[in-house]
């Protein structure tokens, strides 16, 4: 793999049965899907990771798989999903699909099957006649299940679940299920995906219940889906979801022959934590203490995703601060360590600090994610139970259901949000396609820009000195081509010294050149912005202002 596309993509995550409805009953499918596609090429998305959409019984918002060969037919059709991946290759956008492959439904054929102890499906699943007692560290949803095992009658054995009860383990120990995973990734690749993101790579490879089984012999499996993977599609990734501490991040990279890309949990938290303080310690410990990885990986760095925003990796008394700051109330909270809130809401809406978050996004090293309805500004309805807080319809215009689906309100598969400031009527596709100062149009702008600055995705980041504490400033440099981000994170202008003699040259890429007023209205910044270009002070300093909440992107000129 020579180009290391995924290194420079925008990637976009949605879940299809949200996302348009095409015939009416209240399920978004892949024909509308299909239709939207040039909203989303016209965006700038590079990559779409997809939710599962295989058939389920729905208990885990489709994560617990019945059929991995098939796709939902509340959904469409294997067709329409053929033709939903050619339209979207012909606009340049590759489709990443969920690889879930820890569990599967009890409702699969093969757990029915399992639960006869002379059936050779039965060491597909993990069984125990004597199971150990519970540690409550395990389960992946505290406070919901009470232990990671569950006895079934008909089976006369229990079997390990890390999710619900109703999603039982598969043995990756066992050579037969190796061996249907790869047949299912051969089926999709075929299809033309362009990889994987492997659901709860963490537990994938945890030897615990498996007998005679060791870590480093589940760890081995990831390298076989990577050589797989490779040998059927060369230009494919693999996309782990591995939420863990930072000394066992190497185990899912190996030497760059496992996975292709994480996602940054541990940087998302401390990026939180830095805005709740309003301060840039957090961030650059955050930074800091990532391991270095091989230049081929790579960090998918995220706002919020799909699920709550954890914040498990870092101590009680920092989660309380920005719960404090973010998620005060209860109902804002979730699995004890967790918020179910989407971003807007968490920062009262303002769009200066919006800005500011998602610049910082988008300017750390490694590959930016948005999550379907953020380049709108989608809120949450707290009113839902869980996750479903953040997983309401997308919201394509101020007609019923906000344009997602003519069908009746009381159909839906997932609610719209009606009322309030993030209701569909406020906020909308439609609407903000009109408006020059929306925020969809700055996020278009925005990723143009990133496309322009391969050094953030592709080169080696330092982290600069500043005379500020509020302030972040961080250098990508590649190919002897270097671009430099400010970002001040607290409620006070400043001018910021920035000790770059190095960088004598700065030339403005981008940057927050207007004010968000209170009537929501854009209005034009005073000067304090200065020049297009910056030279050092005295030889060896840079004075550049920001405003509250600013942010400021610069090429460095070494032509001069």
């Amino acid at each position: 793999m020579q180009n290391l596309w995924y290194k420079n993509a925008i990637v976009y995550s949605l879940d299809v049965e949200t996302f348009m409805d095409s015939d009416g009953d209240g399920i978004g499918d892949f024909q509308g899907l299909t239709k939207c596609l040039d909203h989303l090429s016209g965006l700038g998305i590079t990559c779409l990771w997809l939710l599962p959409f295989y058939p389920s019984p729905n208990r885990d918002n489709g994560y617990d798989v019945m059929d991995y060969y098939n796709v939902d037919p509340r959904l469409g059709t294997l067709g329409d999903f053929v033709e939903f991946v050619h339209q979207a290759s012909e606009r340049g956008i590759r489709v990443l699909i969920d690889l879930v492959v820890n569990h599967t439904s009890n409702q699969h054929p093969w757990f029915q099957a399992a639960r006869d102890k002379n059936s050779k499906y039965r060491d597909y699943y993990v069984w125990s006649d004597n199971p150990p007692k519970s540690n409550p560290t395990l389960l992946a949803f505290p406070n919901v299940e009470e232990s990671i095992w569950e006895y079934d009658e008909q089976a006369g054995a229990y079997y390990l679940h890390h999710f619900y009860k109703e999603q039982p383990d598969l043995n990756i120990a066992e050579e037969a299920v190796r061996e249907e995973i790869r047949k299912i990734m051969g089926f999709w690749l075929q299809l033309g995906v362009s990889g994987f993101r492997i659901d709860a790579a963490h537990f994938l490879i945890n030897p615990i219940g498996i007998k005679e089984a060791e870590h480093t012999e589940l760890q081995s499996f990831l390298g076989e889906m990577r050589e797989f993977l490779s040998s059927r599609r060369g230009d494919a990734v693999l996309l782990a979801e591995a939420n863990v501490e930072p000394d066992k991040i190497p185990f899912y990279l190996g030497k760059g022959d496992r996975m292709h890309l994480l996602f940054s949990f541990l940087l998302n938290q401390y990026m939180f934590l830095a805005l709740a303080r309003q301060e840039s310690a957090a961030l650059r410990d955050g930074l800091k203490t990532l391991p270095d990885i091989p230049h081929i990986c790579q960090w998918l760095n995220f706002v919020r995703h799909h699920d709550e925003l954890t914040l498990d990796r870092i101590s009680q008394s920092e989660q309380e601060e920005i719960f404090q700051a973010f998620a005060p109330d209860k109902n804002m909270q979730i699995f004890g360590h967790g918020i179910r809130r989407r971003l807007p809401p968490m920062l009262g809406g303002e769009r200066r600090r919006i800005e500011l978050t998602y610049s910082l996004l988008f300017s750390l090293p490694g590959t930016p994610l948005l999550r379907y309805g953020e380049e709108i500004g989608m809120g949450d309805d707290l009113s839902l139970e869980g996750r479903n807080s953040v997983r309401t319809v997308m919201q394509w215009s101020d007609e019923p259901n906000g344009g997602f689906s003519t069908a009746p309100p009381d159909t839906l598969a997932r609610s719209v949000i009606k009322e309030g400031d993030y209701g569909y009527k406020q906020v909308n596709v439609a609407a903000q396609q009109r408006d020059p100062a929306s925020l969809i149009n700055w996020m278009e702008h925005l990723i143009r820009i990133r496309k322009q600055c391969p050094e953030f995705g592709r080169g080696k980041c330092h982290i600069l000195d500043t005379d500020d504490p509020s302030v972040f400033a961080h250098c990508c440099e590649w190919k002897g081509k270097a671009v430099i981000a400010l970002h001040n994170l607290s409620d006070r202008a400043c001018i910021v010294k920035l000790q770059s003699s190095e960088y004598k040259h700065l030339i403005d890429l981008f940057g927050d050149q207007l004010c968000w007023c209170p009537l929501g209205n854009r209005a034009p910044r005073s000067t304090t912005s200065g020049d297009r270009q910056y030279e050092c002070l005295n030889g060896d300093s840079h004075s550049i202002p920001l405003e509250a909440y600013g942010y400021r992107w610069f090429r460095v000129n070494r032509m001069r």
